[in-house]
């Protein structure tokens, strides 16, 4: 059986990491390369500095390039950053046909009237996700092709993000070889590696808390319903601990992940009160963590703030799920359940078949959700590179009247 080949980078503020993986036909995904590397010249998911961007991803693409065995020529990026809009919009269009039938072509018909939104001339569609369809007032239809009608309304969500910052994006990832294949907003990657369908289902509310943003994404009626992202994440934390005990940066990172913890009165009286040492520095444990606990209870306060509906117990029972590296802070389910009175867990991605162990991470969430998201929602409309085309195009021709 031939396996069909594809790829994914998540550049992200603290690292890169790239897969590469095969397909067979039931979309059975193996993993055969994975590439990690430290993440230089990005700031809240957002190229700051092109040339450190672009090593950082060359170094990351290499190490997956030589696991797998073979050379990566294009791959499914991840988008992520402040500049990111979401909006919700509705669509309607009759159905003029005298067999009254909806076909294929109305259903592109409708959303053509869907997504045209106004928006300012710097932002682009990144996606047009069609959440539900209505027939002559029927609600809740998933597929409409084949029903009888005189009237077809969808609802979507439309994701827009800032032009220049794709365009420094997919600058950084073509300089190291590699075509862009599509454009993915973060957390409907995320949302896809460690959320069930019974929860998308229910109601539920994902935080993917990276090291430079924090990605949310509310899914409701197994349907997206709401995308924003906080400017608030891992770097805050760091930077709280390193001007409060009067470490450098790199040293505060360091006690962050190897002695962190959001809740200290969870260990015992006599172990919260132990004093850490590590490079020369000794800081006391339970400072660290409450250092740690204020900005954690803070951020799952502002994560609240962006659902739509204040009701959280009739929007999302099913709860808050939390991945990413952030979440790898031991206790930060439990308090997030104190701060929100919801159900919290860990969001870990799903298990892969290959080299993927070291994959089975809240960290690498987005890295493995990029996959899955492009095998599960193939006919969705994405970023869809079409400039790429048009340029392979006239190289052909060029190449051709040359010879």
């Amino acid at each position: 059986m031939k396996r069909n080949r594809i790829a994914a980078i998540d550049v992200g503020t603290t690292k890169v990491c790239t897969i590469m993986a095969d397909t067979d036909g039931d979309d059975n995904i193996r993993i055969i390369g994975v590439g990690v590397a430290p993440s230089s010249g990005l700031q809240k998911g957002m190229v700051v500095n092109v040339n450190e961007a672009k090593d950082s991803i060359y170094r990351s693409v290499r190490a997956a390039e030589r696991t797998a065995g073979y050379k990566l020529e294009s791959a499914y990026i991840g988008v992520t950053g402040r500049h990111i809009h979401s909006v919700n919009s509705r669509g309607a269009i009759a159905i003029t046909r005298n067999d009254q039938v909806v076909r294929p072509e109305d259903m592109r018909r409708v959303l053509d009237v869907a997504r045209s939104v106004k928006f300012p001339n710097e932002q682009k569609m990144l996606h047009v996700i069609p959440r539900t369809y209505a027939v002559d007032g029927q609600e809740g239809v998933k597929n409409p092709v084949g029903m009888h009608g005189f009237r077809l309304d969808v609802e979507t969500h439309i994701i827009t993000t800032a032009i220049t910052s794709v365009q420094n994006l997919t600058k950084c990832i073509r300089s190291v070889g590699v075509e862009v294949a599509d454009l993915i907003m973060e957390p409907l990657a995320s949302g896809e590696a460690v959320l069930s369908n019974e929860e998308k289902l229910g109601g539920v509310m994902l935080a993917d808390i990276g090291g430079g943003t924090t990605d949310i994404a509310v899914f409701k009626d197994n349907t997206i319903c709401h995308t924003s992202v906080l400017p608030v994440a891992g770097y805050q934390v760091t930077r709280d601990i390193s001007i409060g005990l009067g470490l450098s940066y790199e040293l505060a990172e360091e006690m962050k992940r190897k002695y962190g913890s959001v809740v200290p009165g969870m260990e015992e009286d006599t172990d919260s009160e132990r004093t850490l040492s590590h490079d020369g520095h000794s800081v006391s444990y339970r400072e660290l963590s409450q250092i740690i606990g204020v900005r954690i209870e803070e951020l799952i306060r502002l994560i609240l703030l962006e659902l739509p509906n204040a009701d959280y117990s009739r929007m999302i029972p099913a709860g808050l799920v939390l991945t990413g590296g952030g979440a790898n802070l031991p206790g930060i389910a439990e308090l997030a359940e104190q701060v929100t009175k919801l159900p919290v867990r860990v969001g870990y991605p799903v298990q892969l078949y290959g080299v993927s162990d070291a994959l089975h991470d809240p960290a690498y969430a987005t890295s493995v959700g990029l996959l899955l998201w492009k095998m599960r929602n193939k006919g969705s409309e994405g970023w869809q590179i079409r400039e790429n085309g048009l340029r392979r195009f006239v190289s052909r021709l060029m190449k051709l009247f040359a010879k």
